[in-house]
């Protein structure tokens, strides 16, 4: 069980991350922009910190500002939340290389479900039932 998770995300995302916390009894630092530093859920967090300015480049798709934020907060996990870094499979291989959990999937599941025609070909070997589809990527009609 971790201690305290950094929420990397914001709005109704970081709200239902910090309540997942609470109830566990985890203590939940919520990273933050510039633009959001007055948000309900930055004013419930056990701690906040700005990790940049009003655009989301800048601050939440900002992987060092984000893991140093971890470090400076003492946070063994990272919650991405959904959107901006949850998908990308180079912050979740950042984070284990620092030493901080991802909570989300392995780099390596992340890469393989990236591509949705790869994604359905790997449910169907291993026997997961697949909504009838294309079997595979569709042609651009444009090319």
């Amino acid at each position: 069980m971790f201690h305290k998770i950094l929420n990397a995300n914001r709005g109704e995302i970081a709200l239902r991350i910090l309540r997942s916390c609470r109830e566990m009894g985890i203590r939940a630092v919520v990273a933050h922009s510039k633009a959001d530093a007055h948000t309900l859920a930055v004013r419930l967090a056990d701690e906040s910190i700005c990790i940049g300015p009003d655009d989301a480049r800048g601050s939440y798709l900002n992987i060092p500002s984000i893991i140093s934020a971890a470090e400076i907060t003492d946070s063994e996990a990272i919650h991405p939340g959904y959107g901006f870094l949850s998908e990308n499979s180079e912050f979740a291989e950042i984070c284990r290389a620092c030493g901080i959990v991802f909570i989300g999937p392995s780099p390596e599941s992340i890469r393989l479900m990236g591509s949705k025609a790869q994604a359905r070909e790997i449910a169907r070997q291993a026997g997961a039932p697949v909504i009838p589809g294309s079997e595979g990527p569709l042609k651009d009609e444009r090319e």
